[in-house]
């Protein structure tokens, strides 16, 4: 019998150790399968585990998840082994950890033998790049990406879709090879009615546009004073929200006790705070959904341009202050201020909150977000296709150079 993964073009997937990469990944998995791709996707068990029901019968033949385990340190147990719930200080270990299993990767990439491999997914990717290229002495070409106050100091050297086009083209000028995009790589909406029912029927009860969604992702966890300007500066914008609050697995936290004495009361019908998850995508496609008040995860910027929802944007680490340059730039976003030492401030929060949902000054913001998300549906699948025949040549070209 033949082996149909010999017929097959065979791709090896790594993607960063956070559930925002291994989500895209599977997306774009799931696109290749469609031209005859066969893909081997790497990571550790426990971000593996986070997207195992996401595979389908439909997908489980040819989509094979293939477990990398990371060395043994004394703090950083397996179950520590994804960004998800990893407490801030053991960021740098893991970064470590994952540097040290470079000898088990050669031996799964010796095993599999793929025609390609994949290992990350153009704006930050293209400002590094430059960055070292030149070693610091030239300035950035885009001067509307750059990190300012609180972030230059904390990312002194910080060594995506049409919405990336400039970038892309000067990653290929820089990096002297082809680059090419594959598109916003959103995961479809999981509809069950069950689920989170009670979050959707509260927002079913509010005007259009009304609502805020305020959630900084599944891997920052919020200090006590970031809570309280944020609670504070909700309060003050006297727009409706929903704020997703999460704190450390390792943590015992009561949310109430974490929040503003009195806030919960104090809001009413106005807000709707949910500990740990919501269901973001079903939030933000919500008709009184007019605004995300977010960290600027590159998921979660593309979830909020797909659907045609303008960004509150306050970036908190690794690359967010970047992206929400970004999005600041093309005029979907704005970005709320914060001093050099990195402290927020209520008032500048619902003041930004506020031009973004309801004044006057942000209806370009309003305007813009939702052309972007009408461009995103309207072009589909077109950068996905010019990017497979890119990746099937080039998977062409290297089995010649094998035989």
């Amino acid at each position: 019998m033949m082996d149909t993964k010999q017929s097959k073009t065979n791709v090896l997937m790594l993607p960063w150790l956070a559930h925002g990469h291994i989500s895209s990944f599977l997306e774009l998995a799931k696109k290749l399968l469609e031209r005859n791709f066969h893909i081997y996707l790497c990571s550790t068990p426990i971000n593996l585990k986070s997207i195992k029901k996401r595979i389908t019968d439909k997908y489980s033949l040819s989509i094979e998840l293939v477990e990398i385990h990371l060395p043994s340190l004394p703090e950083l147990r397996p179950h520590y082994h994804a960004t998800n719930s990893l407490p801030i200080h053991l960021n740098s270990t893991l970064r470590t950890a994952f540097e040290m299993a470079s000898t088990s990767f050669s031996t799964i990439l010796n095993t599999l033998s793929p025609d390609l491999l994949m290992t990350t997914g153009a704006t930050v990717v293209s400002f590094v790049q430059h960055i070292i290229k030149h070693h610091g002495s030239v300035a950035f070409p885009f001067p509307a990406i750059k990190l300012t106050g609180f972030h230059e100091t904390q990312f002194p050297i910080l060594l995506r879709l049409e919405l990336e086009r400039k970038y892309i083209d000067y990653l290929t000028v820089i990096g002297e090879e082809k680059v090419v995009p594959v598109g916003p790589l959103v995961q479809g909406i999981v509809d069950d009615e069950n689920e989170h029912s009670e979050i959707i029927q509260w927002l079913d009860n509010k005007g259009e546009y009304s609502t805020l969604f305020v959630s900084f992702g599944s891997e920052y966890f919020m200090s006590k004073e970031e809570i309280e300007e944020i609670a504070h500066g909700l309060e003050l914008s006297m727009v409706n929200f929903i704020w997703v609050v999460r704190f450390p697995n390792a943590e015992k936290v009561e949310l109430e006790e974490a929040l503003p004495k009195g806030f919960v009361d104090r809001l009413g019908e106005r807000g709707l705070v949910v500990e740990g998850w919501a269901p973001q995508a079903r939030i933000l496609t919500h008709s009184s959904t007019g605004g995300f008040l977010s960290h600027c995860g590159w998921n979660s910027v593309l979830e909020s341009l797909k659907f045609g929802v303008p960004i509150v944007a306050i970036p908190m680490q690794f690359e967010q202050p970047l992206t929400a340059k970004l999005v600041e730039e093309v005029g979907v976003a704005v970005e709320v201020n914060r001093n050099i030492n990195g402290r927020l401030n209520r008032e500048e929060i619902a003041q930004v909150i506020r031009k973004v949902m309801v004044e006057k000054s942000g209806e370009d913001i309003r305007i813009k977000a939702k052309n972007f998300g009408e461009k995103i549906r309207m072009k589909g699948d077109e950068e996905i296709e010019e990017a497979l025949e890119v990746l099937l040549q080039l998977c062409k070209d290297v089995k010649l150079l094998k035989n």
